[in-house]
């Protein structure tokens, strides 16, 4: 009996020997031998990472007004438990349909989600009409849940509405649709979709950071000294070579003419031609970047600036002209047939077949078909022409920052093609390379590459990289350009033959070209499916702006002086004035093509200076661009404290408002290069600023200075007269031709696709 209980003593003892001993060993096992696998186990419960979102680069015009920022957004939740609950779920359902728009079947939906196991949801995003919301909508759906809480309040429930919000970010667009195209959108995932926000998206969205820690089972940070922290890397911000003031220009002056003439679509870019840098770009129809997803059809969205591809028609003549120049075989008093001609195996027809014998030079500012089939096809011969095509850029990409760019199309295969080249017909070439062309003439002969980012600043560390602008090659002389537009500015300042002569501009001298394409349909040309456009620039001595504009398929049959060349000047006479371009009349006889004379002042539009008093500067700004008003914003203040001209003064063509904001006489000067004595006298008097005048007439130069606290400004003038010398017309007048009926936007009968429309 002893002896049982002995062994069965040992057996136990050594069972709870050997228990102890794998559990030791296991202990062992974990600690030592599989000591990381469970050390990283437990540092997932341990570990929490708590993401930095970066903030996106702000985009800002070349003044620095905000175009794209980031800005506080709200996603609206449900949550099907407490809904149900509280039995709101009608309410619910009705309220945020009547706010947000939704469907009420699909609201119904989210707050009836249930799990597997048939249990409601505690919270469910209401996408997309409740994604990132402003502020005031926010605001409506606070409104909203608080009327129901109240109303559980008052039946003894918990307050409770089971509508909540999540905190966000999202793009939003301060000036609305204007210069949409240039800028792009993001869309409700966050994709950069279009303009420099697609270009420049890897410099704009920075890099996300994040803070890891350890924590307890309640999420309490604990002290450690393994704690990591990556700060943000915030996105760069542009600035951009577009100015908004233009900007607003060309799409005010765009929607008069889309209103009248209903075409498929509208282009325009405007440019600086000494730097390429893009002063404007817009397309109609548009869009709203904030609402992107309103937009009926989808190629609302689509920039024709720099992706469509058109027939140029005749504003491709100046490649013809300038090369004809350059190579010395242009001479304007030189007499040739109108009419038509046969080249290349076909004959080619002008628009009007009854001008005769006439010049060169009127043959440039009618638009005559036939002058530049001489020019280009006879004279300058197929190697020569297709090269200064060439190198004026028609075969490549000019380059622009702005994605989705196309690609010209030039056929070069036969005579035929190459005769018809001449007037723009067999050739197919994109708005952005016509403007660089065009440009290249302006500065002087330089093709330069455009561009839409004018700086590039580091919110990180401070630093700007200044964007400078890029000479891709000259393609002619100087000389060639001056006197090649000296030409085109016939065009323009003749307002007898000239088929531009709705573009000039009182006051200063205007050069372009104007065109008008017709389309094809099924091989043949369709004289109601027509591009009509306008490409120039100005002033023709000191040239600041070049534009072009383009109509395609206006729904009635009008040649591109007609319908183009009047949006060309409406944008350019405002931006001229804007920068207080002075102007230069001249008193010359244009009935033999030379600028026409300076009209009677008497005969002058006269304004009335508005009534800003106690204004917001916001207001402001909207209502003198609104009515046409130049105008500068002396001081920084956000009213107005005071203005000149005075309320209900009568204003000269020109002439600005100058706008003050603050009372503080320590404002910064304006510059009042061009300003009339009295304008310059009137600003800086209202300033408390002493005056010393030099000569009489316009200002020409400012200096500051000051003593004793004193500021003084010593202002040059120099007399209309003074300021013209050496400003008069390069070419000679025009022998008298026959006196012919001057051209209209009708068509005469045309035997081919070659006899080209225009205004």
């Amino acid at each position: 009996m002893v002896k049982k209980i002995k062994l069965r003593t040992v057996f136990i003892g050594g069972c709870i020997i050997l228990f102890f001993a794998l559990l030791i060993g296991r202990v062992f096992y974990l600690q030592v031998i599989d000591n990381d696998f469970w050390r990283e186990k437990a540092l997932t419960y341990w570990s929490r990472q708590q993401p930095l979102p970066a903030n996106r680069g702000t985009i800002m015009d070349r003044d620095g007004d905000v175009l794209s920022m980031d800005a506080p957004a709200y996603t609206v939740v449900v949550n099907p438990k407490v809904i149900q609950t509280n039995g709101l779920e009608d309410k619910v359902v009705s309220g945020l349909h009547e706010i947000l728009g939704k469907d009420e079947g699909e609201l119904r939906e989210l707050v009836r989600a249930q799990d597997d196991k048939g249990e409601y949801l505690i919270n469910r995003e209401v996408r997309n009409e409740g994604l990132k919301i402003d502020q005031d909508t926010k605001l409506e759906v606070e409104a909203f849940s608080e009327s129901l809480k109240q109303e559980l309040r008052d039946e003894g429930k918990t307050p409770d509405s089971g509508i909540g919000f999540i905190n966000e970010k999202k793009r939003f667009y301060p000036k609305g649709s204007l210069a949409a195209h240039v800028l792009g959108y993001i869309d409700r995932e966050g994709k950069a979709v279009g303009g420099v926000e697609s270009y420049y998206n890897e410099l704009l969205q920075g890099k996300d950071g994040f803070a890891a820690y350890k924590s307890d089972k309640k999420g309490i940070k604990l002290p450690s000294e393994d704690d990591l922290y990556q700060p943000a890397i915030n996105g760069k911000n542009l600035v951009l070579t577009i100015d908004d003031t233009i900007q607003y220009y060309i799409e005010d002056a765009m929607r008069e003419a889309y209103e009248q003439y209903k075409p498929q679509s509208i282009t325009v870019i405007a440019a600086n031609p000494n730097t390429m840098e893009i002063l404007g770009m817009a397309n109609l129809p548009t869009f709203d970047p904030n609402t992107y997803w309103d937009v009926p059809n989808v190629g609302n969205f689509f920039n024709h600036a720099v992706g469509s591809v058109y027939e140029p028609g005749s504003t491709f003549k100046i490649v013809t002209l300038a090369s004809a120049v350059q190579e010395k075989l242009f001479n304007p008093n030189a007499y040739y047939e109108s009419g038509s001609i046969k080249a290349g195996g076909r004959t080619h027809y002008d628009i009007r077949r009854h001008w005769g014998t006439i010049s060169y030079l009127e043959g440039v500012k009618r638009s005559s078909n036939v002058a530049f089939v001489k020019l280009g096809y006879e004279m300058l011969g197929a190697e020569r022409l297709t090269n200064y095509i060439r190198e004026f850029g028609f075969t490549e990409k000019s380059g622009i920052d702005l994605p989705a760019e196309s690609l010209g199309i030039i056929h070069m295969n036969n005579d035929s093609d190459i005769s018809t080249l001449t007037y723009g017909y067999a050739v197919s070439v994109t708005p952005i390379q016509q403007i660089a062309a065009i440009s290249a003439v302006a500065n002087g002969g330089k093709l330069l590459k455009p561009y839409m980012v004018k700086e590039i600043q580091d919110p990180n560390t401070g630093e700007t990289q200044k964007i400078e602008p890029e000479v891709i090659r000259e393609i002619i002389t100087p000389e060639t350009a001056r006197e090649t537009g000296t030409y085109l500015e016939q065009v323009v300042a003749d307002q007898v033959n000239g088929s531009g002569r709705l573009a000039y501009i009182d006051g200063y001298r205007v050069a372009g070209k104007t065109g008008t394409a017709i389309k094809s349909t099924g091989g043949y040309r369709d004289r109601t499916k027509q591009v009509s456009s306008f490409v120039g620039y100005a002033p023709v001595d000191d040239p600041k702006i070049a534009v072009i504009v383009i109509i395609d398929e206006p729904k009635e049959e009008v040649g591109g002086g007609a319908a183009a060349a009047p949006v060309f000047q409406k944008i350019v006479s405002q931006t001229l004035s804007y920068w207080g371009i002075p102007k230069s009349q001249q008193d010359t006889d244009n009935s033999k093509g030379n600028a026409p004379k300076a009209k009677d002042a008497a005969a002058e539009v006269r304004m009335t200076s508005p009534d800003l008093s106690g204004m917001r500067i916001s207001e402001v700004k909207d209502k003198l661009l609104q009515d046409g008003f130049a105008f500068e914003v002396l001081g920084s203040g956000n009213t107005v404290k005071g203005q000149y001209p005075a309320p209900g003064a009568v204003m000269t063509s020109g002439q600005r408002v100058y706008v003050l904001t603050e009372d503080d006489h320590a404002m910064t000067i304006p510059n009042l290069h061009g300003e009339s004595l009295r304008d310059a006298m009137e600003v800086l008097t209202l300033m408390k600023v002493r005056v010393i005048v030099q000569g009489e007439g316009y200002v020409t130069k400012q200096v500051e200075s000051s003593e004793n606290g004193q500021r003084t400004v010593t202002l040059t003038l120099r007399t209309a007269e003074e300021m013209l010398t050496g400003a008069t017309d390069s070419e000679e007048e025009e022998p008298e031709a026959p006196d012919e009926e001057a051209e209209s936007d009708g068509s005469a009968e045309t035997d081919s696709a070659d006899a080209e429309g225009q205004g």
